[in-house]
């Protein structure tokens, strides 16, 4: 996470992870005893893989509404990727240069939902007449990370927000939290040995109190078994809804991701590997999984 704040995009990055930061604690309990262990000198030195989003499928929201920030910074729209039992969509976003982390985008597919889930998300969004980015200058960073910590919509009462989570846990993340950082990705392989691969990655994050996602396995492995994935479970956040109630609810996470070298590539030394030579992209299934951070069943695990 090396920002220098020498361009406008490390600006927004820099931006989005500050606050991020601050709102999940695992952030700066890793980073320490990543430190104290000599596996990197300060936060700088971690490499991000990855930051996403989270976003609802409504007129003048959702992906086409958002990528809009990031194709603005020259990243470039790579799959499609579709989760049919969450009702999701995503595409990811390929970074101008290796120093800046690849864009997951995600997005509810809100037409796909019960009459009375998309009720809910309509109450709430109804209002949104234009693309809201239409209304900031992109070429103003500070003004670009303004309007992610802002609201598009009004604070849902949690009646609403407990009978959409009971059809759609993402929809009611999406509908309190909207677009804060989901999470940011620590890259596994870049670390020293052992720490490079996720087993003794995970056992060091165990050791140190981070409770990890098990949905489908402490670790994801993608089909080609080069791409494997871990995750902290969300930090639970005591949340004032709108009628005044408050109630702990699932904030943001952590993610880890160990990407292999491709096979055309296995005959290059380790100084000579850059992240050309391995795996890029995403898994359907290892971010099914990872989607469950922020789901009960894993905040409210007591293992």
């Amino acid at each position: 996470m090396n920002f220098t704040t020498n361009t406008p995009l490390d600006v927004v990055l820099h931006g989005l992870f500050l606050p991020y930061q601050n709102r999940v604690p695992d952030v700066k309990t890793i980073t320490a005893a990543m430190i104290k262990r000599g596996l990197i000198k300060s936060q700088a030195d971690i490499i991000n893989d990855h930051i996403a989003f989270r976003t609802l499928g409504v007129p003048h929201l959702g992906i086409k509404s958002l990528e809009r920030i990031f194709l603005h910074y020259r990243y470039t729209k790579q799959e499609h990727y579709h989760f049919a039992a969450k009702k999701l969509d995503a595409y990811w976003y390929k970074p101008p240069s290796d120093k800046y982390p690849r864009v997951f985008i995600s997005e509810l597919r809100v037409n796909d939902l019960s009459p009375q889930a998309r009720d809910i998300v309509h109450k709430y969004t109804k209002d949104i007449k234009r693309d809201p980015i239409n209304d900031i200058d992109l070429n103003d960073p500070k003004a670009v990370v303004s309007f992610l910590h802002q609201p598009l919509w009004t604070m849902p009462v949690w009646q609403d927000y407990q009978k959409l989570r009971e059809e759609t846990e993402y929809g009611a993340w999406v509908l309190y939290n909207r677009y804060y950082l989901n999470h940011y990705t620590i890259s596994v392989h870049a670390l020293p040995e052992p720490f490079n691969q996720l087993e003794h990655f995970n056992t060091f994050l165990k050791a140190i109190g981070v409770k990890l996602n098990n949905a489908g396995g402490e670790i994801k492995t993608s089909t080609d078994g080069l791409l494997r994935q871990s995750s902290s479970v969300a930090h639970m956040i005591e949340s004032v809804f709108a009628d005044g109630d408050t109630h702990s609810i699932a904030g943001s996470y952590v993610e880890f991701a160990e990407r292999s070298v491709l096979p055309q590539f296995s005959l290059l030394r380790n100084n000579e590997i850059t992240s050309a030579h391995r795996r890029d992209g995403f898994e359907v299934d290892n971010a099914n999984k990872i989607f469950e951070s922020t789901f009960q069943k894993q905040t409210t695990r007591n293992d």
